[in-house]
């Protein structure tokens, strides 16, 4: 490496203030520079990868040809810090803040109830702000746009985009504004109580209320920075990493010399491919160009037949570019230019278009490109410079592949690309179909063009260029050759079909998997362009009455909607929700819409989460090594070379463990075996993060592999392999029932895995105090008292001397109450043999890779009915795939078998489960906890039922559902009225009868696009199954000024627990909320907590503060009786005056609850929350795409606390369970190793995939004696309504197969992701494809359900 080794200053600014440092090192990112040098921490770290948003900011830089300052939001964890010369950044922090002022993009979102955990919250401030830097008055299209690429795990998106559209232009808002009425506020008959009432609200924000956007106040563009791009640095600037140069030339000629002396050495621009490449492969470059400064790359230049764009030009600028010529020139010149469009509007995020180069798109040449099919199929050429000269080449299919002839020389850059216009009997079409719509790798792209002989249809020229289906992008040059000269009819498609299929081959174990998909597509997409072209050949050819013409293939007008793409569109809907009673006193929050506590502390990065606390003194940091090895006893472990590493003080084993080393089965650290990929084997402590993860590659550890190794359910059901013993109910007699019954149907229910994908990864900071072997645990946890006593028994040290404290979590899910136990028992370890503060912060990979997540389950069932419906037997058996080890699976089990019947009463029943023991990563709590994945089969029951009796699904569930006060099958009496209430709301508010004949109607005048309705019933029991689990405590004190300090057991995960019991403080003490302050939870202040999960939390911790303050209001009794007419701050001052304790501790000794599994009865649960939800798609039947429409919920909330929070728990769990329905899948190799390990490929829903009308309304008029102010806990029981979504996907796709004449009942598999859809709509392409024996190949992909 070069060494004259003096870098030189990197100059930028931050928040308006210069920063100079004089030693950047290339490998450091702005995010960790942002985080570590500047203690900036709004900016968060959640997946390093550029593909959640959390790290977004807003770069802004003078552009060298218009002179024009232009702001853009990027992600900070892919931006090199060596790139930010001369540029101005823009945090949250430099946007607003608590202690100076709120901007007004930070106070709506808050306000909007915009955040939950609020994790996520400072990447959507910043999207939005960039938004409105660029444009004060966007429309909702870009907004929509903007926080494409941002992720929310917490809040179903609907609030956020409320907060962003009070800034946009008035669109397609309400016609009826101003009248008091709404569009969307009535269903089919005004009799619904949600119509009716006059206390039914739908405001949850006012408006009016915020400060107006004022783009005058904003941060200027710093005037030093404007001085230096007027006479810019010319000189080449350097700067030496430890292991990497990074050099950026001042001048076109300069970098030409540099390529040519270092040819290697690549161009980094975005860093969006390299960046990511360099972290997950390990790719290390010593020497990086950076040709930032070179103007020449972003020069746009137009000619009469084409168009040149710099390599350079971002793609956000080559959209722009685009955009414009399209609107300039006629139509038939710009074909190529519209299908680009097309696919950069798709193409990654807003945030990664804006750093991307078109230049470095082009010469990755990833398989999955999106623009280089489309820039092939246009005869795009590649313009090349080096010192030698200047040359062009063609982007072909050989320069695609790599091939030496067709490529670049090591000396050459890639200076622009032209890009010719079309012409007129030239159509060009893009295709691409991906797991979903927005910010996800396509699955198979495609560019075609045709070329027609003047006047005529016979093809003079013809291209087609695919992505996605194999190493490189693929040209179908010889099928194309051997279609010239035919004539663009029917028989030309069957041939080109089936020479397409013949030409791109797609090996059965392909990487990516999905492989019978992929073919598939190719042939789809190619019909879909031959449909595309006949329409437009119409149009041109009536002018034209070309003698002896044939007449065109006619399209049928059932065909023409395969032509229509499913439009991004902005969501629109109402919540609806009981207003307090009017004599309510205005200072009694109960039951209003109260914004969450921490919101805008979320909006400014103010509020500190665990990563976030300020490096301590001589703190280490720790990186866990995992096992590579699915079942496996370990042989040795060489930590030689680890500990030769700089930096590293010591390696961690499960020899340095002075307690209890986990369970039997379940260590914390692996001793002489492992049982999956990903169980933690030791750890490395070191002095930075970056060098603990140098040194876990170099850990060697020697295996031998054991049999026999089992990852599906299939496996485990073969080998006997359980972790415990088959959980059973039974009611009546089901052998006889089956006897007497007019049908039987059997069927299978396959529902997959799910992540939990918490916005804050797994994180843990332990400090060891100096006396006493006591101990300071920060961290983000579900469960404190859990994490308190794993610490204490693994340390051999007592309870007492542990604290733990949780301040707030970015996401919990279920998934952060085992586990966290884990990470600090190992952390607590590291501290105690170091004597050092030790911080361990999960990367997502590592994350995903060890902590597990909901357990995918295989059902089977078997249900005998009457012809009229009425189902009389149903026996259901369900396997749900556990991991290596027990963790929470024989609670699941448990909990789900109780939960089976969901909504329906029949008398017959059997109900068996049994949880797998597989070498995966032990699967664990996740929101609902079994009830999700197994009310799943028994939904799919009834619409088995109803498909052979001829019937809708709904009228089997209303034939099926109980209707008077009964007893479930564990002998529990409940009252299912508000169920009955539930359910015929939705069917009103929803006009579902209406909606279901308007569907039908539609499919019948389309035949390659379906729409489904559905309904769905819930009958969610709340709780835990144990007394014991529903007891809590509080502690309240009040502190002598009259302000109130309030501690309990329940820890802030998102779900507005903390201001809920705020709220109920402020009744109780009949005080405002601003009286009232929590500071964090603490295992020191509230002892032997619960876990904060179960939908409880609020009931009963709320208990525990209501008595808490109880205690305290009786003792001030005298007090205030004495002095009516004082004030509060007196009251409080005589009572210490006269020695009364101002202190109280509260607490609730539990909901009763109990379950005897050798009687198969009890009552397990407190109470039950009822809902229903419906919702209506539309499916692409060749592609397999699908988008939401509406979707109308209704749910029995009681008497809300908040319904701001509780709307929000509800919306954000629905889209949570719509994520697991629809697009999240797990993908494990056929060794057991997790492919899905961050947001690239896994996907959970984004802003795109809200319904287009999305509205919830909570049931008015309900009560139950049992809970704090008749409220009920919301937080799992929207999960299962996401499954309206997957029943309303099986409608249409039913219609398709019905239509199609193929067999209805088809295996039910969750979730419902476009390959599932698109090959359940089987048609002549399906049929027409290759397909492999899976006995001759080792697929890329196994199920585990």
């Amino acid at each position: 490496m070069p060494c004259p080794s003096r870098s030189d200053e990197l100059v930028f600014f931050v928040n308006g203030r210069k920063v100079i440092e004089r030693n950047a090192d290339p490998e450091v990112t702005l995010l960790s520079f942002l985080r570590k040098n500047l203690r900036l921490t709004g900016t968060k770290y959640a997946c390093g990868r550029g593909g959640c948003g959390a790290c977004t900011v807003m770069v802004s830089k003078r552009d060298p040809t218009s002179q024009e300052i232009r702001h853009f939001s990027v992600t900070a964890c892919l931006v090199p810090i060596c790139s930010l010369y001369g540029a101005a950044v823009t945090t949250v922090e430099g946007v607003g803040s608590m202690k100076t002022r709120l901007h007004p993009v930070q106070e709506r979102i808050a306000k909007s109830h915009g955040t939950q955990c609020g994790f996520c919250t400072p990447g959507m401030v910043m999207s939005m702000y960039t938004l409105l830097r660029n444009h004060p008055q966007p429309s909702e299209e870009q907004l929509l746009e903007a926080l494409g690429g941002n992720l929310c795990r917490c809040t179903g998106y609907r609030p956020i985009l409320a907060s962003g559209k009070t800034f946009c232009l008035e669109s397609n808002g309400c016609q009826q504004k101003g009248t008091g009425k709404c569009c969307l506020d009535l269903g089919e008959n005004d009799s619904s109580s949600l119509g009716r009432k006059s206390d039914i609200c739908t405001e949850l924000f006012v408006k009016e209320e915020f400060q107006p956007l004022d783009p005058t106040q904003e941060l200027i563009f710093p005037p030093e920075l404007l001085r230096m791009t007027e006479n810019p640095e010319k000189r080449t600037l350097t700067f030496h990493g430890e292991r990497v140069t990074w050099i950026s030339p001042g001048t076109f000629k300069d970098l030409l010399e540099l390529k040519a002396k270092h040819p290697e050495a690549p161009l980094i621009l975005g860093n969006t491919s390299l960046g990511p490449a360099m972290r997950s492969k390990g790719c290390l470059y010593p020497i990086l160009l950076s040709p930032a400064r070179i103007s020449e790359l972003n020069v746009v230049s137009k000619t009469n037949d084409g168009l040149t764009i710099g390599a350079g030009c971002s793609l956000a600028q080559v959209k722009d570019i685009l955009a414009e010529r399209v609107s300039e020139l006629p139509e038939e010149k710009t074909q190529t230019y519209r299908a680009l469009l097309k696919h950069l509007k798709s193409l990654a995020s807003q945030q990664i278009r804006n750093m991307a180069s078109l230049g470095g798109h082009i010469i990755s040449r990833h398989s999955y490109s999106d623009l280089n099919p489309i820039l092939a199929v246009g005869n795009a050429t590649l313009n090349l410079t080096s010192e030698e000269g200047t040359r062009r080449i063609p982007l072909s299919e050989h320069f695609l592949a790599g091939l030496a002839s067709a490529d670049l020389k090591p000396e050459e850059i890639l200076e622009s690309v032209y890009i010719p216009h079309s012409q007129k009997w030239e159509f060009v079409s893009a295709f691409r179909q991906a797991q979903c719509q927005q910010n996800a790798l396509p699955d198979v792209n495609a560019g075609m063009r045709v070329l027609f002989k003047e006047g005529t249809d016979i093809i003079e020229d013809l291209s087609i260029t695919y992505g996605g289906v194999g190493a490189a992008t693929v040209s179908a040059h010889k099928s194309c050759q051997q279609l010239l000269g035919r004539q663009w009819d029917e028989l030309m498609l069957d041939e080109a079909c089936r020479r397409l299929l013949d030409e791109v081959s797609l090996p059965g174990w392909a990487p990516g998997g999905r492989v019978e998909f992929k073919r598939t597509l190719v042939v789809s997409f190619f019909f879909k362009f031959y449909l595309q072209v006949l329409q437009e050949l119409k149009k041109l050819i009536k002018p034209f009455p070309v003698p002896n013409s044939r007449r065109y293939p006619e399209i049928s007008d059932r065909f023409l909607s395969a032509l229509e793409d499913f439009p991004g569109t902005v969501p629109q809907g109402v919540q609806r929700y009981q207003s307090v009673d009017s004599h309510q006193p205005l200072q009694d929050p109960v039951g209003r819409p109260v914004m969450h506590l921490s919101g805008l502390k979320h909006a400014t990065g103010e509020a500190e989460f665990c990563d976030d606390i300020p490096m301590v003194d001589k703190e280490l940091c720790m990186a866990l090594v995992t096992s590579t090895r699915a079942y496996a006893k370990i042989i040795s472990v060489d930590l030689s070379e680890a500990l030769e590493i700089p930096g590293v003080v010591d390696v961690i084993t499960a020899k340095d463990i002075p307690g209890i080393n986990g369970t039997k089965d379940d260590k914390l650290l692996a001793v002489d075996e492992v049982l999956c990929v990903g169980q933690i084997i030791c750890a490395v402590v070191a002095e930075t993060d970056v060098q603990a993860k140098r040194a876990i590659e170099k850990i060697k550890i020697t295996y031998e592999e054991l049999e026999p190794i089992i990852f599906t359910i299939e496996d485990a059901i073969k080998h006997n392999s359980f972790l415990c013993p088959e959980k059973k109910l039974e009611q009546g007699n089901i052998e006889e029932a089956f006897e007497k019954v007019d049908q039987i149907v059997e069927g299978e229910v396959h529902v997959g895995g799910q992540e939990h994908f918490y916005m804050e990864t797994q994180r843990v900071l332990v400090i060891p105090k100096t006396e006493d072997k006591e101990l300071d645990i920060y961290v983000s946890t579900q469960d404190p008292a859990h994490v308190q006593k794993t610490v204490s028994s693994t340390l051999n040290i007592p309870i007492n001397r542990i604290t733990c404290h949780v301040k707030r979590v970015g996401g919990g899910f279920g998934g952060k109450i085992g586990r966290p136990a884990v990470f600090g028992a190992i952390a607590a370890v590291g501290a105690l043999k170091t004597g050092h503060p030790i911080r361990l912060v999960l990367d997502r990979e590592d994350d995903m890779l060890i902590t597990g997540g909901r357990h995918p389950l295989f059902g089977k069932y078997k249900v005998g009915f009457m012809n009229n419906g009425r189902i009389k037997a149903l026996d259901i058996e369900c396997f749900i795939n556990g991991g290596c080890t027990l963790d929470d699976s024989e609670l699941v089990t448990e909990f789900l078998i109780l939960k089976l019947e969901n909504a329906y009463k029949i008398r017959n029943l059997r109900f068996r489960g049994r949880a797998c023991l597989t070498n995966l990563p032990s699967n664990t709590a996740f929101r609902g906890f079994g009830f999700p994945q197994g009310t799943l089969v028994t939904e799919s029951c009834i619409t088995a039922v109803a498909a052979k009796c001829g019937l809708p699904p709904e009228k089997i569930r209303e034939k099926n559902m109980y209707r008077t006060v009964d007893k479930t099958i564990y002998k529990q009496a409940f009252n299912p009225e508000s169920l009955i209430r539930c359910w015929n709301e939705c069917l009103d508010v929803s006009s579902f009868h209406n909606r279901r004949k308007q569907a039908e109607e539609f499919n019948k005048k389309n035949y390659w696009k379906k729409r489904g309705v559905a309904v769905i019933p819930m009958k969610f029991s709340v709780g835990f199954a144990a007394t014991s689990y529903h007891q809590a405590a509080a502690l309240v004190h009040i502190y002598t000024d009259g302000s109130v300090l309030v501690t309990h057991g329940g820890n802030e995960l998102g779900q507005g627990i903390h201001t809920k019991m705020l709220q109920v403080a402020s009744r109780e003490l009949k005080i405002p909320m601003s009286h009232l302050h929590i500071c964090e939870t603490s295992t020191a202040m509230v002892p032997n907590t619960i876990a904060t999960a179960a939908s409880v939390g609020a009931d009963i911790n709320g208990k525990a503060v209501q008595n808490a303050c109880q205690i305290l209001l009786k003792r001030l009794e005298p007090i205030i009786k004495k002095n009516p007419e004082g004030t509060w701050e007196e009251w409080i001052e005589a009572a210490f005056e006269q020695r009364i304790s101002l202190s109280a501790t509260g607490y609730f000794r539990g909901y009763k609850a109990f379950m005897d599994w050798e009687k198969g009865e009890g009552d397990p649960f407190p109470y039950y929350v009822y809902g229903a939800a419906c919702s209506e798609v539309e499916i692409d039947c060749l592609t397999g795409a699908h988008k939401k429409i509406r979707t109308d919920i209704v749910m029995d909330a009681c008497c809300s606390l908040n319904p701001a929070i509780d709307i929000g728990q509800i919306e954000g769990a629905f889209i949570q369970g719509m994520g697991l329905y629809t697009t999240e899948e797990l993908k494990y190799s056929p060794e057991g190793v997790l492919y899905s390990r961050g947001p690239d490929e896994y996907k959970i829903p984004t802003i795109s995939d809200v319904p287009e009308e999305f509205n919830v309304s909570l049931l008015p008029s309900s009560q139950t004696p049992l809970t704090i102010y008749s409220s009920k806990g919301l937080g799992e029981s929207g999960m299962f309504l996401g499954s309206s979504v997957f029943f309303a996907i099986t409608d249409a796709v039913a219609a398709a197969r019905k239509e199609r004449d193929i067999a209805e009942d088809f295996t039910v598999k969750s979730p419902a992701t476009p390959e599932w859809v698109r090959m359940a709509c089987a048609d002549r392409f399906t049929e027409m494809i290759p397909r492999d024996d899976p006995k001759t190949f080792k697929p890329w992909s196994i199920t585990v359900a």
